[in-house]
């Protein structure tokens, strides 16, 4: 459903730390790195899927991204949380959401709402 999102942080120097460990597990890197913007993708993608701008960070977001499988969730967050992130959801089954819905939730350092989840069994 979206092209990209952008995103306003306060240090990108920072977030780009975070977001290039806890975001390499699911296999995206940095694409783009140029004028306080960073650009996070798939390898060979038309445009990086996430952009970060440094800016006064305007607000919380919830961003959650795709992982292939239950262990890239896990690899996430163990990633995340040793660059700086806030745990905000262990890795594990969210049932309320429905029977297969395997998600890892982490606040980066502006507090946006990162999430990592996969919707296969296991």
């Amino acid at each position: 459903m979206f092209d990209h999102i952008q995103l306003s942080v306060k240090d990108v120097s920072a977030s780009k730390r975070f977001y290039a460990a806890a975001l390499g597990p699911l296999g995206l890197t940095v694409q783009y790195d140029k004028d306080a913007t960073v650009g996070i993708g798939a390898k060979g993608a038309a445009i990086p899927g996430l952009w970060l701008s440094q800016g006064k960070a305007p607000g919380k977001a919830h961003v959650a991204l795709a992982a292939q499988n239950r262990a890239a969730v896990d690899a996430f967050y163990k990633a995340a949380v040793s660059s700086g992130g806030k745990d905000n959801g262990a890795p594990g089954i969210r049932s309320d959401y429905h029977a297969n819905y395997y998600g890892a939730f982490v606040f980066d350092p502006d507090g946006n709402n990162v999430e990592a989840v996969c919707h296969q069994p296991a």
